[in-house]
């Protein structure tokens, strides 16, 4: 029996609501009907049928005031349920919990996507009366976040030299923005094994991070601890913080098949 392509089964209708709901994954976080018209290349009619659908199940809803369209709640459901089913996450949960226990600081778990490093799930510190929130789900710049050099520390330098520009966007004073330093900073992770953040994407915070492996040997996430410069010092994270993390990596490494 010949498979046919699975494209032969696309439902056209269906293809159009997944394409609506798709420009909301960029800069925007409203868009009007003759907007997505003109995006999506389809009569408003059309348009304004394939919101009212989705507005219907909760996968868009309209702001009153501005009568533009934005993602709905059932969408942050869906995504909820996704991060639940990574076997990353249930993993990571217990070792996080652990990880902020014993440092009194905020802990993330992250993977690299292409618009970059995407915190899934963190633990906060009880008792701290000022704390690191990490942005679950935001895209943050990886060359100048612990958790995104802790995966392109393993990445091949002539990679790296392909999807890094020379010239790097600086976002505080401690931002690295020549790629050439950034390649020689990343080489001293790859052999430390932890990479370090200290301001360089937000001011006065400092964070930690080292990679984690899977069965197949490759870099399927990162662990990071996150916190204020003043507390996550030079010294405290070569002391205390470092070894801790490296150790906790090991064990969600571990978790997930892979063996040294």
């Amino acid at each position: 029996m010949v498979r046919r392509d699975k494209t032969n089964y696309v439902i056209q209708s269906v293809a159009h609501a997944l394409d609506v709901l798709e420009q909301f994954f960029g800069d925007a976080d409203e868009l009007g009907v003759t907007e997505l018209s003109k995006r999506l290349k389809l009569h408003k009619n059309n348009v304004f049928r394939l919101l009212a659908t989705l507005e219907a199940r909760g996968y868009i809803e309209q702001n009153r005031t501005s009568e533009n369209y934005r993602l709905g709640v059932k969408c942050l459901h869906l995504g909820r349920r996704y991060i639940h089913h990574m076997g990353l996450v249930r993993q990571a949960r217990p070792i996080l919990n652990d990880v902020t226990r014993r440092c009194s600081e905020s802990a993330f778990v992250a993977i690299m996507r292409r618009d970059g490093v995407v915190a899934l799930e963190s633990a906060e510190p009880d008792g701290r009366a000022v704390k690191i929130m990490t942005p679950i789900g935001e895209a943050l710049p990886p060359y100048c976040t612990a958790a995104g050099k802790a995966h392109l520390a393993f990445d091949p330098e002539e990679q790296l030299k392909a999807t890094l520009p020379e010239q790097l966007q600086r976002y505080t004073d401690r931002t690295i923005i020549d790629r050439a330093a950034l390649i020689e900073q990343l080489r001293g992770a790859a052999h430390d094994g932890f990479s370090v953040d200290e301001g360089e994407f937000f001011e006065d915070v400092s964070s930690v991070a080292v990679p984690i492996r899977d069965y197949t040997r490759s870099v399927v996430g990162s662990l990071a601890v996150a916190g204020p410069a003043y507390r996550v010092t030079h010294e405290r994270i070569s002391a205390e913080i470092a070894p801790l993390i490296l150790e906790a990596g090991r064990e969600l490494s571990h978790r997930l098949g892979y063996n040294e």
